[in-house]
């Protein structure tokens, strides 16, 4: 019994202790943000690795939920005789909930995964105590153009995304189903309102990216600087993003939509 208290209080002390440091980088991370003004290029060359090379997966997984959404859409529908009404259902569906959401999985798994991987290997190669030794900020040239560029690349991503899986929705609804194709685009621009539904579904992918990316940062700036430590890492900036985007949909969508 007294073991388990023990190990119970280790545990929480160490979330604390988490957590706090948490705070304090991110603190560090957000007064480092003004110096990019002058070094913007630094973000350019992120946005490429975290944005562009995201791309791919981003549209192929879009292409295919549009098109399963679009299959079960139409099954459930078909039996009211709404099936008209398929680009509605795709749309908001899309707009407000999975495309931020499975774009926000997508980029920590692969985007906030390699932050995590390669600013832990910077760190157990000594190369941001170099950095340090040289009177270079490590928060003003490795940590602020990460976050930045994710920062910026998550909503973008999550509209790519919707926009792809809309297409998708509609290659197997109208081609495939038999949908009439005026219907589906006429449906979907009556029933989507920009402000309730395009720009909370923006909010929710601002909200991810900046929270996948403080987590994955400060997963590699914190990590035990060996192979393992990296490895356990990377495990928990995958984890923790996720357990974090899905609460924080939940949160957003309650307030949001006033419930």
């Amino acid at each position: 019994m007294m073991d388990f208290l023990a190990n119970s209080g280790r545990r929480y002390l160490n979330t604390l202790g988490s957590l706090g440091r948490a705070s304090v980088f991110l603190a560090q991370l957000l007064s480092a943000l003004p110096s990019l003004l002058l070094r913007f290029s630094l973000v350019i060359k992120q946005l490429f690795s975290s944005g562009v090379m995201t791309l791919s997966i981003i549209l192929i997984s879009g292409l295919f939920v549009g098109m399963v959404l679009a299959l079960q859409g139409y099954n459930a529908l078909v039996r009211f005789g709404a099936e008209d009404t398929l680009g509605s259902f795709v749309a908001v569906v899309l707009v407000r909930e999975l495309g931020p959401v499975v774009t926000a999985l997508l980029f920590a798994g692969r985007a906030g995964s390699a932050m995590t991987a390669e600013i832990g290997l910077m760190k157990a190669t000594e190369q941001l105590s170099g950095l340090e030794m040289m009177a270079v900020d490590p928060f003003k040239r490795v940590f602020a153009p990460r976050f930045l560029a994710g920062f910026f690349a998550l909503p973008a991503l999550a509209a790519m995304f919707s926009a792809i899986a809309i297409l998708g929705g509609h290659l197997v609804g109208v081609e495939v189903l038999g949908v009439d194709a005026g219907a589906y685009w006429s449906q979907m621009q009556a029933s989507v309102d920009f402000w309730e539904d395009v720009v909370s579904g923006l909010i929710k992918a601002v909200v991810f990216g900046f929270v996948v990316c403080w987590i994955a940062i400060f997963q590699g700036a914190d990590c035990v600087p060996t192979s393992e430590g990296v490895s356990s890492a990377t495990t928990r900036t995958v984890v923790y993003s996720s357990l974090m985007v899905l609460g924080l949909d939940f949160l957003l969508t309650a307030i949001m939509f006033n419930v």
